[in-house]
């Protein structure tokens, strides 16, 4: 158990507190017995088909699990939403937990508690985009040829949104989240590198929605984001879909739109009406 609580490896106490927890909570037989239960399992397989909103969450000083196995596991589950921090044990209730349980709550609310003084709102244009298929290419082409792959849309990525003077806030495996402050330049990146992508054989799908976010550090969260993503599950390969209020403050921006008809968006209000970018 000391990979759990490696932080505490040099505190006398907390050791002694430790070593007295496992020795009431299980028998060697028993915990060794666990111990190698664990160790057996691998959901790997499985993960391209869960199509649940799903949140991984992992610390990058992790000594129990690796944090290689989590980034590898929010790759894998289609749309999952990937956090990592910086410090902490595997514990999950010891560190910064009130980040952590902040994260939990915006993933599933899509608000975080009022009383957080670190965040900062502001309106912005949100653009997530995906690669389609992208569990099938992968299995195609094999995994070097397909990380190889990746590096070449990560870095296409990082030059369209810097060349219409946006935000990449990150990458999620087989996409990105970007924000804009105007709506017309995230729709005009979002069509370029669609274009782009689909010429290195990345067909792309991206969803837009302009609304107030939540700023906490590096990374975004709230209702605007939340969208923005549900936006992208509408849209089609080589599509950039977006919502209603982008088409209304970009009326007199040059830019035309199809009409792809009204939905219900999973975890959001009413009816959405959706519109296809034309350039």
């Amino acid at each position: 158990m000391g990979n759990v609580f490696a932080s505490d490896a040099s505190n006398p106490e907390a050791v002694a507190r430790i070593a007295k927890f496992e020795k009431l909570a299980s028998s060697p037989g028993a915990i060794k017995a666990y111990i190698i239960s664990n160790r057996r399992i691998d959901v790997t397989g499985i993960l391209p088909c869960v199509r649940a909103p799903t949140l991984v969450l992992h610390r990058a000083t992790d000594k129990q699990v690796p944090v290689a196995l989590g980034r590898r596991m929010a790759e894998e589950i289609p749309g999952a939403k990937y956090i990592e921090y910086p410090t902490g044990d595997h514990a999950f209730w010891t560190g910064d937990n009130e980040t952590v349980v902040g994260d939990i709550e915006e993933f599933i609310t899509g608000h975080r508690d009022a009383g957080d003084t670190d965040l900062d709102r502001i309106l912005a244009t949100v653009m997530f985009t995906d690669i389609v298929d992208s569990t099938r290419q992968a299995a195609e082409i094999g995994d070097q040829r397909w990380r190889s792959r990746l590096d070449q849309h990560d870095e296409l990525a990082r030059q369209f949104i810097e060349r219409h003077r946006g935000n990449l806030v990150k990458t999620t495996g087989d996409g990105v989240l970007a924000t804009f402050d105007g709506p017309g330049r995230a729709i005009r990146c979002a069509l370029s590198f669609s274009n782009a992508a689909r010429q290195i054989g990345l067909p792309v799908r991206a969803g837009l929605h302009t609304g107030e976010i939540e700023v906490r550090g590096s990374d975004i969260g709230g209702i605007a984001v939340h969208a923005a993503a549900r936006v992208m599950s509408q849209s089609g390969p080589d599509e950039v879909l977006v919502s209603r209020v982008v088409t209304d403050l970009v009326a007199s921006a040059g830019l035309r739109f199809s009409e792809r008809g009204s939905y219900e968006l999973k975890g959001l209000p009413g009816r959405w009406d959706l519109f296809a970018a034309n350039g």
